[in-house]
């Protein structure tokens, strides 16, 4: 406790708070920005924040987020300033659960600054907005098809007689069990031989030496990737040979890694700041996933590029609100988030008696927080009534991060489309605290 005191810089009300961890970054090239809940106010704008100063006091080139990669392009073409779309027209294509990710009123507000910013700058000085997660199996075959149509109609046709074995009802799940067990084809080598004819052609189909043009190509071939990698992963959903966990992190780390050399044959330095869970960029190999085998973003991305070209930053609360849903595909809404449990590091914090504040996992802090404590990990369904089994996991917090920012309590994030299921304030239950 008394490192812990000694070692935490309390938090106060602008943006001087992110001195201490910009300083951290140095040269990197990837500063991972997680957050213990897909519905937290608090982390959406404390994440924006420090990606401003990141974008403009040092250069950072891109922000890539858990989102899918269609849906974030068109947000991308936005803050580029490349189409005519509305700002709440940019987020239009954000239709899949849970919509309240990226619909919501921070993320609304980083975008409408990002344009602003860039605005200002060259065309090839622009910071971009980027997904890089795997569930648009059907959007992202109609991208490509749609890209062929305007470089090589013949090959175009060829792509469309190949994704045609994903059509059926348009339900990844449903061809994912068919074929699975045997019931229709696997598109699986048919979406292989697309991407590699056009990793092949690609050079062909860049006859403008132009940017946009490059970017055309570039965005065709991450779409193609989603299709093969997103074909694998919803049929290893019931074919249960290897952790669709790994195959979806390991996506983002291709898409990641594929981005910066994207951005760095533009003559960009390839500097990029990544949103996602704290479960996704904690590092893995400091966690029970780990030991069950599975490896995440965090975990790659150090191994990969090199720890000393990654910033793993966490995100906790204690208590407060939360935007999620009660079952999966069920509305969003504003939760109570119990008090975090006594065996937590949340606990813990909490305990310090510091309430807001910034902790750097350095020296003898990190190896006392390496000691295995559980952590909570609030995805986009909550169910309080089980959550020790279902929202908490064991984890050495100093080997898992190189910095965390807790909040003691914290406020949901306001979603795009209130209903009234958001509305409603759910009071603390009257089993609290012996319903647990």
């Amino acid at each position: 406790m008394d490192l812990l005191r000694a070692g935490s810089q309390v938090l106060g009300d602008g943006d001087r708070d992110y001195d201490a961890l910009l300083s951290m970054v140095g040269d990197r090239a990837f500063v991972l920005l997680g957050e213990a809940s897909h519905g937290t106010h608090e982390f959406y704008a404390m994440r924006a924040a420090i990606t401003r100063r990141l974008i403009a006091e040092q250069g950072f080139d891109a922000v890539a987020v858990e989102a899918d990669w269609p849906d974030a392009l068109r947000l991308d073409h936005y803050v580029h300033g490349s189409d005519d779309d509305a700002l709440d027209e940019a987020f239009a294509d954000f239709q899949r659960f849970p919509t309240w990710m990226w619909r919501n009123h921070d993320v609304r507000a980083f975008v409408a600054w990002l344009r602003a910013h860039n605005a200002s700058r060259p065309l090839t000085a622009r910071v971009g907005f980027y997904g890089l997660d795997l569930y648009s199996l059907y959007r992202s075959a109609e991208a490509v098809i749609a890209y062929l149509e305007d470089v090589d109609p013949d090959q175009a046709a060829v792509a469309r007689r190949v994704y045609a074995c994903l059509d059926h009802v348009r339900e990844p799940q449903e061809y994912a069990y068919e074929a699975a067990h045997g019931l229709r084809p696997s598109c699986r080598d048919g979406a292989t031989r697309l991407l590699t004819d056009l990793l092949r052609s690609g050079p062909a189909y860049v006859t403008d030496d132009g940017r946009g043009a490059r970017d055309a190509q570039f965005f065709a071939e991450r779409n193609a990737h989603v299709v093969r990698n997103a074909e694998r992963y919803y049929r290893e959903t019931f074919g249960g040979r290897v952790h669709t966990w790994n195959l979806r992190d390991t996506h983002m780390v291709e898409t990641l890694l594929a981005l910066r050399a994207h951005l760095r044959r533009e003559g960009r330095r390839g500097r990029i700041v990544v949103w996602a869970h704290n479960s996704h960029l904690g590092d893995a190999r400091a966690t029970e996933m780990g030991r069950h085998g599975e490896w995440n973003v965090g975990q790659l991305v150090r191994e990969q590029a090199g720890d000393a070209q990654a910033l793993l930053v966490g995100f906790t609360t204690y208590t407060g609100h939360v935007t999620a849903a009660r079952d999966w595909d069920a509305p969003a809404e504003r939760r109570w988030v119990r008090p975090a449990h006594p065996d937590s590091v949340e606990h813990l914090f909490r305990r310090s008696g510091r309430d807001r504040f910034f902790l750097p996992l350095r020296g003898a802090l990190r190896e006392a927080l390496s000691i295995p404590m559980l952590e909570r990990a609030i995805g986009v369904v909550y169910r309080p009534e089980t959550e020790l089994a279902s929202h908490y996991f064991e984890a050495s917090l100093g080997a898992q991060f190189d910095a965390v920012f807790h909040l003691d309590e914290t406020t949901a994030v306001e979603p795009f489309d209130v209903t009234a299921h958001w509305q409603h304030h759910e009071e603390v239950p009257e089993t609290w605290p012996s319903g647990l």
